[in-house]
């Protein structure tokens, strides 16, 4: 009986690499070539988060049920030999004698010309504007980040850096905005570490476009 075999099964020692059978080719050194990294995945999906948009689908649903349901009793009443409506009587003497080009009749025009554009910028645009899309780690995996979490993480990559007393960070869907505080060091110098840190930070992200990087460093105001 072998000395493995005589070891309880929570005390026997584990493989190491010379256990390993001949066909089984050794790890891998650090840096080789070893497919894609996590992160590294593209499947081309990488656009803008689509919102919802529940409450104004559920606003225009509701109104539009509700006129249709009205409107659907008052021709059924009708169609039963009953009076119609009182505001329906009340609109079609409406429209036999308002001119075209009355005030109140543009306005209202108007307005459901606007309303109309709006649900339909509101049809064809993604919305979210707060969340960015990031670099997609497997197939069927999609993750965003919040931009108002994305300006903390830089900030405080920032307040890293010598000489910054204080950093104002604003994070935009295609810029990302430090405005610094410096009250020791060269500006440029200081200036020129904001920028290799926020660089790397944005790079760190891991979002899938690239944001420009814009720094302003001054002197604190005297008081």
């Amino acid at each position: 009986m072998s000395d493995d075999a005589a070891e309880p099964a929570d005390t026997r020692r584990l493989p190491t690499l010379g256990d390993q059978p001949p066909d089984q080719p050794p790890d891998k050194a650090p840096g080789a070539d070893d497919g894609p990294t996590p992160g590294a995945f593209d499947d081309g999906r990488t656009g803008r988060w689509w919102s919802a948009r529940r409450v104004p689908a559920a606003v225009v649903a509701l109104v539009l049920l509700g006129a249709a349901g009205l409107l659907l009793y008052d021709v059924a009443a009708v169609r039963a030999h009953r009076p119609a409506m009182a505001w329906r009587r009340w609109l079609a003497r409406q429209l036999d004698t308002v001119p075209l080009d009355d005030p109140w009749l543009l306005a209202a025009a108007a307005l459901a010309v606007v309303l109309g554009v709006w649900l339909i910028v509101l049809a064809v645009t993604p919305g979210l504007r707060q969340v960015l899309p990031m670099r997609p780690a497997a197939p069927g995996v999609r993750a965003g980040l919040d931009r108002a979490a994305a300006a903390l993480v830089l900030r405080d990559r920032a307040m890293e850096v010598a000489g910054v007393q204080s950093v104002r960070m604003t994070v935009g869907r295609r810029r990302a905005k430090a405005h610094a505080v410096s009250h020791f060091r060269a500006l440029d110098e200081v200036r020129a570490d904001l920028d290799t840190a926020l660089g790397d930070g944005l790079r760190q992200l891991g979002l899938a476009h690239g944001l420009a990087l814009t720094v302003h460093v001054r002197r604190p105001k005297k008081r």
